[in-house]
């Protein structure tokens, strides 16, 4: 047997939750082949098959969580079946025990023999056609339904109550019935979040500044070139890559907002290291763009669809979202009108991006329709000024606003 462990996946990552198995109890394996999917606090992972085998002894299933170095199931060495699949139930099955004993897990074995039931009466649910104890109390509890007697005739309908008799209140919703309830593990991802957004809160002065941008500009140049544009570097030109140089010439121009606490000193980073919030099948996800300083617009929006692309397969490695010394969040992709954002710390600072919404606004003293967005800053207050909050939003205003500023640096 050749153990399967859940492999080190980052210098401060200890605990790992299991996701998917992509391979069933029993199935024949290649080697190097994904077996199961690992969630740590920052991405999924796939952990391959150390040989070719069929997959024997599971046993960390769907959300159970694991230590690094855990053994979570083993691959026994064997002539690869015949056909495509998995090899038969009783070449699948170890020796000793037919294929149906080695789907039963424990638990919903002792059910089973304290109810005299026959598991194969039962609908099996778990990884691989494995018999799980929740299985057998939904099948005991679904027979138990079944034996109730049938209703008795109708009776003849009784005669109105009087009025001062007390009539029963009744309600439809305290019927257990129709108040489920069901209890989930936090993901490993959805833990990470919580516990960073409640550390911003309580370690950092947060504070936010608002501003509003007319997209006219920007939307005309987009509409202008996006054809050209998509055929010259084959991905679309979106609003992201206009946000993110504006938020580079803002941060050369105010680099406390680029800056974070270590101890008792500031940090300021003479690179721009910016964050991009995504929504992935697990969550919220911020990959990072590296150096976006001295990246074009192409290949910001180029590496966005990439990170996008695999964010919604959970295939971003921990690499793609560690650092970051500035992040941009896009609600307005799912409707937003405004919102204030939270700092990722130890970063000091988080753009915040909303719907775009035409509206009234005033132009040379006459009143227009104009695509208008609202944007937010919230910033750490320890080391960002309400000044130089309010002056960082206004460059990228006056950016957007006019985006020849992009190209000519002023």
């Amino acid at each position: 047997m050749v153990e399967v462990k859940v492999p080190t996946v980052g210098e401060s990552i200890s605990e790992v939750q299991i996701g998917r198995w992509l391979k069933q109890q029993d199935e024949w394996v290649e080697a190097d082949e994904d077996l199961v999917e690992i969630e740590t606090e920052k991405a999924s992972v796939q952990i391959p098959s150390p040989s070719a085998g069929y997959l024997r002894n599971i046993t960390k299933q769907q959300d159970e969580f694991a230590k690094v170095g855990d053994v979570i199931a083993q691959i026994e060495a064997g002539e690869a079946p015949s056909g495509n699949g998995s090899a038969s139930a009783s070449a699948a099955a170890p020796s000793g025990e037919s294929a149906d004993d080695a789907r039963v897990m424990p638990a919903a074995a002792r059910l089973i023999a304290e109810h005299n039931l026959n598991p194969a009466d039962i609908k099996a649910t778990g990884p691989g056609g494995r018999l799980l104890k929740e299985d057998v109390l939904d099948h005991i509890s679904g027979a138990t339904i079944s034996k109730v007697p049938a209703a008795a005739p109708k009776q003849p309908a009784a005669a109105p109550a009087k009025a001062s008799e007390e009539r029963p209140r009744t309600s439809l919703m305290t019927s257990g019935e129709h108040r489920a309830e069901e209890v989930k593990p936090l993901s490993m991802l959805r833990r990470t979040i919580a516990a960073r957004l409640v550390e911003a809160q309580h370690n950092a002065a947060l504070l936010t500044t608002f501003n509003e941008i007319d997209m006219e500009p920007v939307k005309e140049l987009r509409s202008k070139y996006k054809d050209a544009f998509q055929k010259k570097h084959g991905v679309k030109l979106g609003f992201m890559s206009f946000f993110a140089k504006a938020a580079v010439e803002a941060l050369r121009r105010f680099p406390a907002v680029n800056s974070e606490i270590r101890g008792n000193n500031i940090v300021y980073r003479h690179y721009h290291d910016i964050g991009i919030a995504i929504g992935g099948g697990k969550g919220l996800v911020v990959p990072i763009l590296r150096n976006v300083e001295f990246m074009s617009f192409a290949d910001v929006e180029r590496a966005i669809s990439d990170f996008a692309d695999d964010a919604q397969a959970n295939r971003l490695n921990p690499q793609d979202l560690d650092g970051g010394t500035f992040t941009i969040s896009n609600g307005g992709i799912y409707g937003s009108l405004l919102s204030t954002p939270i700092v990722n710390p130890p970063q000091s600072g988080i753009l915040g991006l909303h719907s775009i919404q035409d509206r009234p606004v005033a132009v040379n003293g006459e009143v227009v329709i104009r695509p208008m967005m609202y944007v937010a800053l919230t910033y750490d207050h320890r080391v960002v000024d309400g000044r130089e909050a309010v002056s960082f939003l206004r460059v990228i205003k006056d950016v957007l606003e006019d985006p020849a500023r992009l190209f000519l640096e002023v």
